[in-house]
């Protein structure tokens, strides 16, 4: 009979600041969380992962590790955040090879976008189904496959 591997989806290990909510089922371990952060049900926040104060994270976002996000950020559905550019063929299992991702504050993504291994300044919007692939230095709205500047916003 071969081996089962089995885990249990859960929170383990996760540091939070005062009224955090969670719908569950979520999968959680060893983040934090900053001051009245809200997870929605299906997400997964995995290790080192950072979370700024009143920072929204909807349902079906997965956020992997080495991402760090602001306060005042909203992360829609079905997010996807990538650590490891299959820069040899395929997934990579040495997290040295794995790069960071920086979300600044006051950052909206919208739903099924998809973040790699960026940097994104404050102020800025992320349009539903994007896919941000260089650093993001100016406050504004990027749209599209690859993300590009739509319109500069005033910060808030």
């Amino acid at each position: 009979m071969s081996e089962i591997r089995k885990f249990t989806a859960g929170l383990r290990d996760v540091t939070h600041g005062e009224k955090l909510t969670i719908v569950e089922p979520v999968n959680m371990y060893g983040c934090k969380l900053g001051e009245e952060c809200f997870v929605g049900p299906f997400v997964e926040i995995q290790n080192d992962v950072e979370i700024g104060d009143r920072t929204r994270i909807q349902s079906h976002t997965f956020v992997c590790e080495l991402v760090t996000i602001g306060a005042d950020c909203f992360i829609g559905h079905g997010v996807m955040f990538i650590n490891d550019l299959f820069e040899f063929g395929g997934p990579n299992k040495d997290p040295k090879f794995w790069r960071e991702t920086h979300i600044g504050n006051n950052v909206s993504i919208g739903s099924n976008a998809t973040i790699l291994p960026v940097d994104i300044c404050d102020n800025v919007v992320v349009g539903a189904g994007a896919v941000v692939t260089k650093n993001i230095t100016e406050p504004g709205i990027y749209v599209g496959n690859p993300a590009v500047l739509l319109r500069k916003v005033e910060p808030i």
